[in-house]
């Protein structure tokens, strides 16, 4: 039970935090005069850089803080990677994401509430509540195949981080940092495409009360894409840079001499 808990605060901290930066401080406008007593504006908000530094920064913090209970996944993409990649029991597969979207639908509620109390929440434009989408909901209107390409390739390269930094032969506590920056990375580069996915989870928690049907209608682009790049990266993780079993025993042969002496 631990696990499912540390996954769903996990999940719940990546939507909340990284979501809530773009809808909260994404765009905040601040105001002033000039020596004359003109007013004027001006956008005090983190912009799309800080929007993508945000959803890094959550997945750093928490992998560091339940990574050892749960294995830190708080996305049902890298289950399905880490199982096609024979780090992870089917077993687990259901469970884990029952969690996942659980905290991902709980963040997206908070989220909803904590928007709705200024009065100027509107859920009309495009891509409210940082929802993910394409074609029209595209935030610079790419189009379904660039979309599906783009979460396919970024969830693949994602996952080649994941199971890279955590492998047995990577340097030992760095695989938080490696990850946060990955995602954060691509989210700057995919942020004006779909404004970024790479977990359904995280789609799924705030397109459910963004109030369009239209988004919920294209969910599935957001589950298919993601679990695609996950299973590739996966199977080509364990069948091109796993150890063989005689680098494997070498390793450990090395390990114990240097202990040793």
């Amino acid at each position: 039970m631990k696990k499912y808990i540390a996954e769903f605060i996990g999940t719940f901290w990546l939507v909340f935090g990284g979501c809530g930066s773009a809808v909260f401080a994404a765009v905040v406008t601040g105001a002033s005069k000039t020596a004359d007593g003109t007013a004027f504006g001006f956008n005090l908000g983190i912009a799309f850089v800080g929007v993508a530094l945000a959803f890094g920064l959550t997945v750093l913090t928490l992998a560091y803080a339940v990574g050892h209970i749960s294995g830190g996944h708080f996305n049902p993409a890298v289950s399905f990677g880490l199982w096609a990649g024979n780090r992870f029991s089917s077993s687990e597969l259901l469970p884990y994401i029952i969690a996942q979207v659980g905290g991902a639908i709980v963040a997206g509620l908070a989220i909803y509430i904590i928007a709705s109390g200024n009065g100027k929440l509107d859920l009309t434009g495009s891509n409210p509540l940082a929802t993910n989408g394409y074609g029209d909901h595209s935030p610079n209107g790419y189009g379904l195949v660039s979309c599906l390409l783009a979460e396919v390739i970024l969830t693949f390269i994602f996952l080649i981080i994941i199971l890279g930094s955590t492998d047995a032969r990577a340097p030992k506590g760095f695989a938080p940092v490696a990850i946060g920056l990955g995602l954060t990375l691509i989210h700057l580069i995919s942020i004006p495409i779909t404004n970024t996915s790479v977990n359904p989870a995280r789609s799924t928690g705030v397109a459910l009360f963004c109030g369009n049907a239209a988004l919920i209608g294209q969910l599935w682009l957001f589950w298919v894409a993601p679990i695609v790049g996950a299973i590739l990266a996966g199977k080509v993780y364990s069948n091109v840079f796993d150890e063989t079993r005689e680098e494997k025993a070498a390793r450990l042969a090395a390990d114990r001499e240097l202990i040793e002496s």
